[in-house]
């Protein structure tokens, strides 16, 4: 019997092991003064941005949020359109990001008139390197604040969606990392 229960106890840690090593790897979080990821993706307007097109011209400003189309990610959305007079003099490049689908992303996009890219990582690959996917699959809300050299200024995990477009103004000033 002995022999038995340490055969089932032996298989059970085997099984355990592989499950283990079978499970995506997670990158280490990022931090302040880290390389920001690179990307490629979809914006709303039809054009692909890459953090590369950036490089040694202009911060970037990435806020990704959970879902298209809902409350908070709406207010959200609003309030970067809204403060735009505020952001656009700035000489930063500023999109929102979500794991949505390009059309979905555009779908919402055209219901709230917004003049700046929503990003889409359907594959969810850039959020994971960004560190932002969320336990149910949806990008946390964070927003990214990247100098024009591909480094990491700021991380904000605390976004009070009604006054983020004010905020993210007033963070890219503070930053530095305006152009103009």
């Amino acid at each position: 019997m002995r022999h038995v229960i340490g055969s089932a106890s032996a298989l059970g840690l085997a099984l355990a092991l592989a499950l283990a090593s079978s499970g995506s790897v997670q990158a280490a979080e990022l931090k302040v003064g880290d390389k920001a990821p690179d990307f490629s993706l979809q914006g709303t307007d039809g054009k692909t941005y890459s953090l590369d097109q950036f490089k040694g011209k202009k911060g970037v400003v990435i806020a990704w949020f959970p879902k298209a189309d809902t409350p908070g990610c709406t207010i959200e959305c609003k309030s970067l359109k809204e403060n735009g007079d505020a952001l656009k003099p700035l000489g930063v490049a500023y999109f929102t990001a979500s794991v949505d689908t390009p059309e979905d992303n555009k779908k919402f996009s055209d219901k709230l008139g917004l003049d700046y890219p929503i990003l889409s990582d359907p594959t969810k690959s850039v959020a994971e390197s960004y560190g932002v996917i969320g336990p149910r699959g949806f990008a946390n809300r964070w927003t990214y604040y990247i100098d024009k050299d591909g480094t990491i200024k700021e991380i904000d995990k605390k976004i009070v969606t009604k006054s983020a477009g004010s905020d993210v103004a007033a963070k890219v000033k503070s930053l530095g990392l305006a152009s103009r």
